[in-house]
C-alpha cells in the first residue's frame, strides 16, 4: 500500500479540505501546474475559472476536468498577460460582472524565449508575460477581492530567482538579453513584488494573503522556451525535467498548500521541502537576499506603475 504524504502542518495533497462556493481564477490554467493545480480544485468544489491564450485549448481542458469530475464548476476566459489590451479586457468583463474572488492564482509562464522578443506594448516577452501582465491583473481585480472572507493572491516563482539581480535601470534587458536572464529576472520580479504586496496589505490593515510559491524542478511545457522555439530542445527539457525533478501534478503541491492550506501564511515563500528544492511536499522556501531589499521593491513597484498605467489602491507606512 502507497503512503499517505503529508506535510509537517498535516496538510494532505489528495484529501484537500473543501474549497465549495470558492471563486478562483487561475491564469495559464491549460497545462502543467496551472491545470493540475485546477484539476486538483475543482475536486474539492471550487468554482474555477482558468484564465489563458489559447479558448480551443482551454475548451478541450475543461471537458477533460468535467469528464474527471461531472460536477465540476469551471469555465474559461480568454487571457494573454503578454498583451496590456488582454489584460484589460479580462480586468473589465470580470468586474462588470461584479464577481467576487476567493484566490487569485498567477501562474501564466514562458521560458527561456531563444532571442529578445517585444510585445505590442514595447516590453521584453518573458517580462511582460510571466511580471508585468501579472502585475496590471492583480491591481485591476483587487477590488473584487476585498468582499473575500479568505482572499489569498498567489504567485508562481521559481528557483530561477537566484540566479540574477533586478538591473532596473535596464528591465527590459536591451543590452543584455540572454534567454535565461530574461526568464530569471521576470521571475524574481514576481518575487520581489509579491513580497513587496504582503507587507503592504499587512501595513494597510487588509486581511488580504499574498503569498509566492515556486514548483521545484517540474516537468511542464514551461520549458518549451516560448513559440518559436525548437520542439526537439523543449522534449529534452521536459524529459531531464522529469528525471531531475517531479511531476506536474507533484510541482503543483506549493500552489495548492497556499490556496488551501489554514496555515499558509501571507508573505512566506513556498516550494517542494526535498534537496535543493527540486522535489517534495510544500514547506518554507529560501528566498535570494536581493529579493528581499525593501528599495529595490519599491523601486520595481513605482516602475511597475509605470510601465503598465495601473496603480493599486494601497498606502504603506
Amino acid at each position: 500500500m502507497k503512503k499517505e504524504q503529508k506535510t509537517a502542518d498535516g496538510w494532505n495533497p489528495e484529501h484537500l479540505p473543501s474549497q465549495k462556493g470558492k471563486s478562483i481564477i487561475i491564469t495559464g490554467g491549460t497545462s502543467g501546474i496551472g491545470y493540475e493545480s485546477a484539476l486538483a480544485l475543482c475536486s474539492c468544489g471550487a468554482d474555477v475559472t482558468i484564465a489563458a491564450r489559447n479558448p480551443e485549448k482551454g475548451n478541450a481542458v475543461i471537458g477533460k476536468i468535467i469528464s474527471a469530475y461531472p460536477d465540476s464548476q469551471i469555465q474559461f476566459m480568454e487571457l494573454d498577460t503578454s498583451d496590456q489590451n488582454s489584460v484589460h479586457c479580462f480586468s473589465e468583463k470580470w468586474l462588470t460582472d461584479n464577481k467576487r474572488i476567493d484566490t487569485l492564482i498567477l501562474n501564466a509562464g514562458i521560458s527561456n524565449v531563444p532571442n529578445r522578443e517585444i510585445t505590442s506594448d514595447g516590453f521584453e516577452r518573458q517580462l511582460a508575460t510571466n511580471y508585468l501582465g501579472h502585475f496590471a491583473l492583480t491591481a485591476m481585480l483587487f477590488p473584487a477581492m476585498q468582499d473575500s472572507s479568505d482572499a489569498r493572491i498567489i504567485a508562481t516563482s521559481s528557483l530561477a530567482h537566484k540566479r540574477t539581480t533586478l538591473n532596473l535601470d535596464d528591465l527590459q534587458l536591451k543590452e543584455s538579453y540572454t534567454p535565461m536572464k530574461g526568464y530569471a529576472q521576470s521571475k524574481l520580479a514576481v518575487l520581489t513584488f509579491i513580497l513587496e504586496l504582503a507587507r503592504r496589505l499587512k501595513d494597510s490593515g487588509c486581511d488580504i494573503k499574498a503569498i509566492p510559491i515556486h514548483p521545484g524542478v517540474a516537468a511542464t511545457d514551461i520549458t518549451r522556451g516560448g513559440d518559436k522555439a525548437s520542439p526537439i530542445r523543449h522534449r529534452f527539457a521536459k524529459t531531464m525535467f522529469g528525471i531531475i525533478g517531479q511531476s506536474a501534478k507533484h510541482g503543483a503541491y506549493p500552489i495548492l498548500y497556499a490556496a488551501t492550506s489554514e496555515q499558509a501564511t501571507s508573505g512566506i515563500f513556498y516550494g517542494p521541502s526535498g534537496a535543493g528544492e527540486r522535489k517534495g511536499l510544500p514547506a518554507k522556501a529560501k528566498i535570494a537576499p536581493f529579493a528581499q531589499d525593501r528599495e529595490t521593491a519599491i523601486r520595481l513597484w513605482d516602475e511597475s506603475e509605470k510601465l503598465t498605467g495601473v496603480s493599486f489602491l494601497l498606502t504603506s507606512s
